[in-house]
């Protein structure tokens, strides 16, 4: 739900940005609760399973389906930001050229350097340093000599936690102990090297085993393993406070796009996830899609092993709040919620360009503006909407009224607009 009290405390900058990235048709992440109306049947069943079933030690995997615009991504930002209030670590992941979902490898790596959680910054390397602080500073552990002494009761802890792979918990022991033990003088350069190693392993890089053997590990990242080592950073996040891992994987139609090869890599990849969300614990997996994901040839049919897993989800035509399939585009926000989410963005141009728009753009003009979306058929774009009030907002702030504005022309060149961008989008990315 808006809050008026918190868009009126943006500073100028803030709103400005906002804006552009909404005028090029992004979603800002990290503002995203301060213009999201509507969809609360949804969220309100995702949010109990968050606080009475992941949190409490299940998992799940939803998919997010809608066609272009109707407000995908903005749903998983709205999503990590709830999952990241009630104290998961999230992790947000758009599949790109440099993050394929066919290379399993790669998205593993992605999934990593994102995570966000009750630590500052991003990804597993700033996690495990907040970690090594908090050893530090601990109550009962605050002077270094006696986290030295409590070096091995840590380690042995770690791995006694079921179902941790001994390859992860050697590592964690590993900065523990290179965090810890006395050093001379002459060792820091070597204690900063080994710290490196570890740090490029935790992240999925290739080290040598030459390298890692000292810390007894033996094995690297790679597709046999990923159930293992996903298993076991997620019980390490629980270990550490996270009620759970939220994994929010974005772009996944581009997929079609790509040859059969490479298509069948990335529904295998998207099986072993569910297959390793059913093996796990506090875990909930988020895949976005659009509808031709579960009806076109290219899509989830194409590849058996992972159709006869997710087949029956597009079956109903009732709406299944509690369901596997997360459809937006069949929950298109309505007129009223429409005009809410307006009144924030108009709060927030009002802002960015130091003006009162309040006059010159008004309720009863975005409640036309809904009027002709809808006489078009177009009411479930959510991106449509903000486009066309966006540019209405510039032209009102340079002098235009919107009485001299042509409501109609602009809807279609808007969606004009929006059509080519939606071509580029459903191309391979990573093949551009």
């Amino acid at each position: 739900m808006i809050s008026k009290e918190d868009v009126n405390q943006l500073e100028p900058f803030q709103a400005r940005f906002i804006i552009e990235q909404l005028r090029k048709g992004s979603v800002p992440i990290e503002n995203v609760a301060l213009f999201t109306v509507g969809r609360k049947n949804w969220l309100t069943f995702i949010e109990d399973d968050l606080e009475h079933y992941i949190g409490n030690g299940g998992s799940k995997v939803r998919f997010i389906s809608g066609d272009y615009g109707d407000g995908k991504t903005h749903f998983m930002s709205v999503i990590r930001h709830l999952a990241m209030e009630k104290g998961f670590a999230v992790s947000f992941v758009v599949l790109t050229r440099e993050v394929p979902i066919h290379k399993f490898e790669t998205v593993y790596q992605t999934i990593v350097r994102q995570l966000q959680g009750n630590f500052q910054g991003t990804g597993i390397r700033n996690m495990l340093e907040a970690w090594l602080e908090n050893l530090e500073l601990a109550p009962v552990q605050a002077q270094k000599d006696k986290i030295q002494k409590n070096m091995l009761a840590l380690a042995d802890e770690l791995r006694n936690i079921q179902g941790m792979d001994i390859n992860f918990a050697n590592a964690l022991a590993g900065l523990i102990n290179n965090r810890f033990a006395p050093l001379s003088h002459e060792e820091e350069e070597k204690r900063d090297a080994d710290r490196e190693v570890l740090f490029h392993w935790f992240e999925g890089g290739k080290v040598t085993k030459r390298e890692l053997k000292p810390f007894c590990i033996y094995e690297f990242l790679n597709k046999a393993n990923s159930k293992q080592f996903m298993n076991s950073l997620i019980l390490f996040l629980h270990h550490i406070g996270h009620k759970g891992l939220i994994l929010l994987l974005d772009e996944m139609e581009t997929v079609m796009a790509q040859s059969a090869s490479i298509r069948n890599a990335a529904y295998e990849n998207v099986r072993l996830l569910i297959d390793n969300s059913e093996s796990s614990q506090y875990l909930h997996i988020f895949f976005s899609i659009i509808p031709d994901m579960l009806l076109s040839e290219k899509g989830f049919k194409s590849y058996d092993a992972l159709w006869s897993r997710v087949r029956s989800i597009g079956e109903s035509r009732k709406l299944n709040y509690r369901g596997v399939l997360v459809d937006i585009h069949q929950t298109p926000l309505k007129t009223d919620e429409l005009v809410e989410l307006g009144r924030c963005l108009r709060t927030i141009h009002g802002i960015s360009y130091r003006w009162d728009p309040t006059a010159l753009v008004s309720d009863e003009l975005m409640e036309k503006i809904c009027t002709n979306q809808k006489r078009m058929g177009v009411i479930s774009e959510v991106r449509l909407f903000i486009k066309q009030l966006i540019h209405i907002l510039d032209m009102a702030e340079q002098g235009q009224t919107p009485e001299d504005m042509d409501m109609g022309k602009q809807i279609v060149e808007t969606r004009r607009e929006m059509e080519a961008e939606k071509i580029e989008q459903l191309q391979p990315s990573w093949d551009r």
